[in-house]
């Protein structure tokens, strides 16, 4: 059975092969239409095409290694978009009517009557040693049709108008407007302005760029692909001359005030040389492709980005993130370390609270985002450094690795110096260079490890709450929670009680987030600090298994107020929620004269 099953699959799969080999060769519909005038051409099997304008200079273009290029009457590369569209319409032209030899024999002077003497157009369409001959006559009396000869063929045909309207009326409409050829391949470029030369290398694995010269730095990748697609998408405004002994001078172009080559691996690419502003076109240039006779004009913009000095090309950020970070160590006057436990998980060296995700995600963002606001010095020594508060040895830094705990996986590490007015200095290990940031930005980054402390306070249930206690100036009211919006003053209390204010209040404090922690460790050492001290208003939630939890109130800061609670036996200052606050205003504070 096995072997009598195995022989059928295989004849059933022969037989399927063969079908697909019959419907691919015999029953695929052709790509072109059965009558159609030029018979056998296909549109990207042809290599070359020559067209004669009315009264104008034959255009002619050449494919090779599927790129155009004009060839007659100025050699240039050519524009595919424009041409391939044509071909296309050529490859599936039909006629609409057919006049034989004996036809058109009848009329005694056939070809001026159809305008072949003076052809609109004349056409060669050449692929390999096979070709095509055309000639456009006149229109045909409605105006909607146009007599068309074909070369060696016997008679003439009538078709429809559309298809003129792809045909060149001059060279140019066939030029390629480009400044630059497909800039995707692009692994270096150089940069020469007079004495100056700027020399930019990609790297194959990260796609990241540097600068090889005048110095070796990291370079502002961000920037020089912009730059790069928008030299890509800019076009020719103009095409001033094509004569190849052209005074180059009168157009700054000799010597080239500004040249950008372009190349992959070993080879050039593409090269654009910028010269002087058109003096008859306001924010228009003078600019010549490399190996090409013609100079055009283009956009000014189109350049800009290329005239800038070194500096506008290297990269404007201090510490660019493009890998896996599983340690950030801080030194200064509060070392920490934050390290990456599983996944997606951090914790704080030493410390037992869970980190603050947010916070720490922020963290990253702003190390990622610090950019640098001066390049102050490349070359330094060590006094220069003692000056910049740069020393080795100093304790000041941040450190990125990549395996937590791993001295020998540094990514980089960044070293804090002096300040002056409203800048740091600062140096990377991996660098000689000095740079400056701005104050502000410096201000903005973490520096003790309890600011990552993850912010959600504490989480009970708002059913949980046997009674609220409060203290405030030396008096205490407790009211007691009899159920939802169930609340009674305590024996010795005394007030109005608010069930529903005081049900809210009491669902916005079982999960208490605050939005920032201020000191940990906090003593009253100072009364006014945050305006905590021993007689500061506290709110206690007794819950029924006999747990207290209490906020301590401080200095308002509109419109919200500091608050403390104890934590893991250590007392902790935040800023309280803005909504909490106006419940506590509200619900959870002794009115004023209340016994």
């Amino acid at each position: 059975m096995k072997s009598n099953t195995t022989t059928i699959w295989l004849v059933l799969a022969a037989i399927l092969a063969a079908a697909v080999w019959f419907v691919e060769k015999h029953l695929q519909p052709a790509t072109q239409p059965a009558n159609a005038l030029l018979a056998g051409l296909r549109a990207a099997d042809v290599t070359s095409i020559q067209i004669t304008p009315p009264g104008g200079r034959e255009i002619s273009v050449s494919r090779t290694n599927n790129n155009w290029f004009l060839e007659r009457p100025v050699a240039y590369p050519a524009q595919a978009t424009a041409i391939e569209p044509l071909l296309a319409a050529l490859e599936k032209l039909t006629p609409a009517l057919r006049l034989s030899a004996a036809e058109t024999s009848l009329h005694k002077n056939a070809d001026a009557e159809y305008g072949f003497e003076n052809p609109q157009f004349t056409l060669d369409i050449n692929v390999g040693e096979q070709s095509w001959h055309l000639k456009i006559g006149k229109y045909t009396a409605p105006g909607d049709g146009v007599y068309v000869r074909l070369i060696g063929g016997a008679g003439l045909y009538v078709t429809d108008v559309n298809w003129l309207q792809l045909l060149p009326r001059d060279a140019n409409a066939w030029r390629d407007t480009a400044l630059v050829a497909d800039v995707s391949a692009v692994d270096w470029l150089v940069i020469t302005n007079g004495a100056k030369a700027i020399e930019l290398r990609r790297d194959p694995t990260n796609r990241l760029w540097r600068m090889l010269r005048p110095l070796q730095a990291r370079a502002d990748s961000a920037y020089i692909t912009a730059a790069l697609q928008q030299l890509r998408s800019a076009a020719a405004t103009r095409f001033v001359t094509d004569d190849p002994k052209a005074d180059l001078t009168a157009f700054g172009l000799s010597p080239v005030e500004l040249d950008v080559w372009l190349g992959h691996g070993t080879n050039l690419i593409d090269g654009l040389h910028a010269g002087k502003d058109s003096p008859d076109n306001p924010g228009q240039l003078f600019v010549r492709r490399d190996g090409w006779n013609s100079v055009v004009t283009a956009a000014n913009e189109v350049v800009a980005p290329w005239r800038g000095d070194v500096n506008a090309f290297r990269d404007p950020h201090l510490l660019p993130i493009t890998g896996s970070v599983a340690e950030i160590e801080v030194r200064g006057p509060n070392n920490f370390t934050l390290q990456r436990q599983g996944s997606n998980q951090w914790a704080v060296a030493g410390e037992k609270f869970p980190v603050d995700m947010e916070n720490l995600q922020l963290f990253a963002r702003l190390l990622a985002s610090l950019r640098i606001t001066e390049f102050v010095k490349d070359v330094v020594t060590g006094p220069d450094l003692q000056g910049f508060g740069l020393a080795p040895t100093n304790s000041s830094r941040i450190t990125l690795r990549t395996v937590a705990g791993d001295t020998n996986t540094d990514i980089a590490s960044i070293i804090f110096g002096a300040t002056e007015t409203n800048k740091v200095f600062v140096k990377r290990d991996d660098e000689a260079f000095v740079y400056a940031l701005a104050q502000a930005d410096v201000d903005q980054l973490p520096h003790a490890g309890w600011q990552f402390r993850d912010r959600h306070i504490w989480n009970f249930s708002p059913t949980n709450v046997a009674q609220i206690t409060l203290h405030q100036d030396g008096k205490t009211r407790q009211v007691i929670h009899n159920g939802f919006q169930k609340w009674t003053f305590a024996p010795g209390s005394q007030g109005i009680a608010d069930p529903v204010g005081l049900e809210e209040s009491v669902n916005q404090f079982s999960t208490l987030t605050t939005a920032l922690w201020l000191d940990r460790n906090f003593t009253v050492t100072t009364p006014g600090q945050y305006g905590l001290g021993t007689n500061s208003p506290q709110i206690t939630f007794e819950l029924k298994s006999g747990d207290k939890l209490s906020v301590d109130l401080g200095r308002e800061v509109s419109p919200t107020a500091l608050a403390a609670v104890t934590l893991d036996d250590e007392r902790w200052v935040f800023v309280l929620p803005p909504a909490v606050y106006q419940l506590v205003d509200l619900f959870l504070k002794i009115p004023p004269g209340t016994p």
